[in-house]
């Protein structure tokens, strides 16, 4: 027998965008499983803890900056990102093509109260810290971006090259 998984963004399609209330960004809405499926990405698919060859630490801040805003992984190499908002706002890490991210940015615009919650981004409430554990299967330059209302557009955005 077949098991079926239902993501967050199926769910959302399935059931409209779910709002704050009392759900925080990321928390899944009741009859929600929190599994996700390992679904390939262009920038690479969602990572196990248990292969994780090295971990890092990015910062960000109510500056609309990243720290670093420059990183360099290898092709097939998984990584855990310790995301650190050191701001008192919050802030989010979202990884994707720049295409993917300029789309996904406009469409927080529209719905910027919209909940997500995908193996490629973290939310982060003021002085908390979230983990993202991916794996770069597929060479090129990606991106990484907070990409909640006027964060993106101040340039809060960074890159990631994965070499071959």
């Amino acid at each position: 027998m077949e098991k079926f998984v239902i993501t967050a963004a199926l769910w959302v399609m399935a059931n409209g965008a779910w709002a704050h209330g009392t759900q925080q960004h990321g928390q899944v809405p009741s009859g929600m499983s929190q599994s996700m499926v390992a679904e390939q990405y262009p920038w690479g698919i969602m990572g196990q803890p248990d292969a994780v060859v090295r971990e890092i630490r990015v910062s960000m801040t109510d500056n609309m900056r990243f720290t670093p805003d420059q990183i360099t992984v290898k092709l097939n190499e998984t990584i855990r990102f310790v995301v650190q908002n050191d701001g008192k706002v919050l802030h989010e890490f979202v990884i994707g093509t720049p295409d993917e991210l300029k789309k996904h940015a406009e469409m927080m615009k529209r719905f910027p109260n919209m909940a997500h919650d995908e193996p490629y981004m973290a939310h982060v409430d003021p002085g908390k810290e979230a983990e993202v554990v991916w794996t770069f299967n597929r060479p090129g330059t990606f991106e990484f971006a907070c990409l909640l209302p006027g964060h993106f557009e101040a340039g809060m955005i960074g890159q990631i090259v994965v070499q071959p």
